[in-house]
Order: structure tokens, then C-alpha cells, then sequence
């Protein structure tokens, strides 16, 4: 069962609504530690003084920022203490926005906020957020460190999404060769086509259906592997060249074979003339 990583309040105008954070995300990767192959005994960092080759005791290390041509100043505890934001256990909802207008490219993770306490005005927050479609944005502190964050409302429950700031956004200019797509010119016949192979492969979002295959490769060769089995041989790789010698020719094809995959129904229904009106 989760367990709340923090504990505050949102504010919206004079409204206090308590909640507790929790992680709405757990990772399922497989981890590996390092071994020594001669004798997997478990392989530990120490931190050396590259200067002296010296193990570095931890009560000696020191936070370092680097200026260049091998200068350093070094920043302790007590500096960052004087500018960190006051921990104030407060999500302030500084504005209200579309959900619409905030691109993807901005999430940074995502936390449950359940209720603590008044279930009323937390239930309120949710209700009219989902009727008007909108996200509150606000800054509070996580783990000494202050966030922008996006409030919004799902499935009645109230969800907390970490931003990234806009000046961490790296924009398309910045992109070497992005710059080559809008000088391409598409014919109307590709274009209609691309959009055709695009709707027959459109489909309701359903996440359950997306695995992890590589994690379940993994964990059963790690099976295979503790039960004294030898590992698999890997097929050889496809040396097929994926060059697209004619588009046009590669969509046609493409969207032939997606109306071939899709269930009878679909296909009978999308072929089908419309009914003349009376």
C-alpha cells in the first residue's frame, strides 16, 4: 500500500482543503547489482580523492561548483539554507487553466492527493474542476526543493503532476536538422493518404494493453538462469533495409494491411455506402 510522502494543504482564495501526497506511479524495472565475475562478491564505490588516491571520509565532503579552468568554490549547508523556499506545507493555486493548454512535454511525474480530514471541500475542488475542465497550477516544496505543479481532476479524485520548468523545455530550433521539415512540400494524394493510414489504426486508448515485454524477458531468463538452465541463443538480426523507395506505395500498402488486421465489423462498417436520404 502507498505510503503519503507529504502532507499539506491546496489554497485557493480563502478555501483550505488538507490532503496527503501519495506516488501514483510505482516502477516495475528489474535491478541488477555489480558483482566481482571471479568470485560474485558485490562490487562497492568508494569515493577517492583524485588527487591522492585517498578514500574521502564522508564528514569531508563538500558541496563544489565548478567555474572553469580547474576553479571551485565551494557551498555549504548553511548558504543553501538562506535561499531555500519556505517549507510551508501549502499548495497555493496561484491560476486556473485549460487541461488542454499545457503540453505533455511539461509532466514530470504524477502523485495522488488524497483527502486528510475534510473529504467536503476536497470532493468540491474535484467536482468543479472536472465540470469546467480546467487545472489550477501552483509551486510548493518537495524534499527541500521547490516545484511547479499542476492540480487536475481524475475519475473524481484529486491528481498532483510535477512540471518541468519552461526554461528546461529544450525548443524545436535548438534541434540540429529539425529545421529540414518545413521545408517539405506534401501533395494533397500523400497527405490524404497518411491521414487514411492514421485512422485505421486508431483506436480507444486502453493501457492495459501495452506490456513491459522486455521486463518479462528478463525476468524469465533470470528464472531460466536459477534453475540451471543455459541461456537462449538470439535469432540473427534482420538485415532488411528499411529504405522507402516509393511513399506513396509504402502508405497504400500500409493502410491495406491495417484494414486487414481490424476486426470484420470495423471494416464492414466503414465500407459501407450511406444511407440516401429520403
Amino acid at each position: 500500500m502507498p505510503r503519503a510522502i507529504w502532507s499539506g494543504s491546496i489554497s485557493f482564495g480563502l478555501v483550505s482543503i488538507p490532503v496527503k501526497l501519495f506516488s501514483a506511479v510505482s516502477e516495475q524495472s528489474v535491478r541488477f547489482n555489480q558483482l566481482d565475475g571471479r568470485n560474485n562478491a558485490r562490487v562497492r564505490q568508494r569515493r577517492v580523492n583524485e588527487a591522492t588516491g585517498e578514500e574521502v571520509p564522508h564528514s569531508e565532503i563538500v558541496k563544489g561548483y565548478e567555474l572553469g579552468s580547474g576553479r571551485w568554490i565551494t557551498i555549504t549547508d548553511d548558504d543553501l539554507a538562506q535561499l531555500m523556499p519556505e517549507q510551508n506545507r501549502l499548495i497555493e493555486l496561484e491560476e486556473f487553466v485549460d487541461l488542454d493548454q499545457i503540453d505533455p512535454v511539461y509532466y514530470s511525474g504524477s502523485y495522488w492527493l488524497g483527502p486528510a480530514d475534510a473529504a467536503k471541500p476536497y470532493a468540491l475542488l474535484a467536482t468543479a474542476l472536472h465540470q469546467s475542465n480546467k487545472v489550477g497550477l501552483g509551486r510548493f516544496v518537495l524534499r527541500s526543493n521547490q516545484h511547479l505543479a499542476v492540480v487536475r481532476s481524475v475519475e473524481g479524485c484529486l491528481m498532483l503532476s510535477l512540471m518541468v520548468w519552461a526554461d528546461e523545455v529544450n525548443p524545436p530550433e535548438a534541434i540540429p536538422g529539425m529545421d529540414k521539415a518545413a521545408d517539405v512540400e506534401l501533395n494533397d494524394k500523400e497527405l490524404a493518404m497518411a491521414t487514411s493510414l492514421i485512422e485505421s489504426l486508431t483506436e480507444t486508448f486502453e493501457p492495459e494493453k501495452y506490456h513491459d515485454t522486455y521486463r518479462q524477458a528478463v525476468l524469465e531468463l533470470i528464472d531460466r538462469k536459477a534453475d540451471g538452465e543455459e541461456a537462449p541463443v538470439p535469432a540473427p538480426a534482420d538485415d532488411r533495409d528499411d529504405t522507402v523507395v516509393d511513399l506513396m506505395a509504402a502508405l497504400e500498402a500500409s493502410v491495406a494491411a491495417a484494414k486487414k488486421s481490424r476486426r470484420p465489423k470495423d471494416v464492414e462498417a466503414e465500407d459501407q455506402p450511406a444511407a440516401e436520404s429520403a
